[in-house]
């Protein structure tokens, strides 16, 4: 067997065991914030295969989007950060970056990612920062509000938070997230494509 087939049947391997590791961590996960079961997620590294080339398309395509409507700016904070692969990409349109997530096994990842970065592991009501910063010019929540019980009210935690604010949200999601954005004033949208896989982008401005 040639290297080439050994890598390949190597990255299968690890493809199948994320699967079926995500299928028992996520049991009885849904819109009912379930942190202690999306802290186990974490007992392996990248549970959410954030470095496939779908999620880095995201995560360029957020970007792109970002610079277009706002530019860079001095803070930003991401609501559900993970382990620090968007939010690398984030920070590199922001002087000071915040990350929020609920898993600790998650935050202490992102860290090492990001030394010069600011985590906490907690969710958007008990962050950490409002002494150090009075708004922050965006806040952002990709691919997090499926998980959320109560999404009306963390959104609108985030305005409160942010002078501006960003989410996505995996297409076939919109039914649940989608009428609870609809509801927010002066809201704009846009699509990120990467093959048959599609994310809605949603932003507004609140000042």
């Amino acid at each position: 067997m040639t290297e080439s087939m050994l890598n390949k049947a190597r990255a299968l391997l690890q493809k199948v065991k994320r699967r079926s590791w995500m299928k028992y961590a996520l049991r009885g996960v849904g819109p009912n914030d379930n942190h202690q079961r999306l802290d186990l997620a974490y007992s392996i590294s990248d549970p959410w295969n954030m470095d496939s080339p779908a999620e880095i398309s995201r995560f360029e395509g957020t970007n792109r989007i970002i610079e277009r409507e706002f530019g860079s700016f001095d803070t930003l904070l991401e609501l559900g950060c993970g382990e620090g692969h968007q939010t690398r990409h984030l920070a590199r349109l922001a002087n000071r970056t915040y990350g929020l997530d609920v898993s600790e096994k998650a935050i202490e990842r992102a860290r090492q990612r990001l030394p010069d970065a600011k985590f906490a592991a907690t969710d958007i009501f008990g962050q950490p920062w409002s002494g150090e910063v009075d708004r922050f010019d965006l806040v952002t929540a990709c691919e997090v509000l499926y998980y959320m019980s109560d999404v009306e009210r963390t959104l609108g935690r985030m305005s409160e938070l942010g002078r501006n604010c960003l989410v996505t949200i995996f297409a076939p999601a919109a039914r649940r997230v989608g009428p609870h954005l609809d509801r927010i004033p002066g809201l704009k949208k846009d699509w990120i494509w990467f093959g048959g896989t599609v994310w809605l982008v949603c932003w507004w401005r609140n000042e």
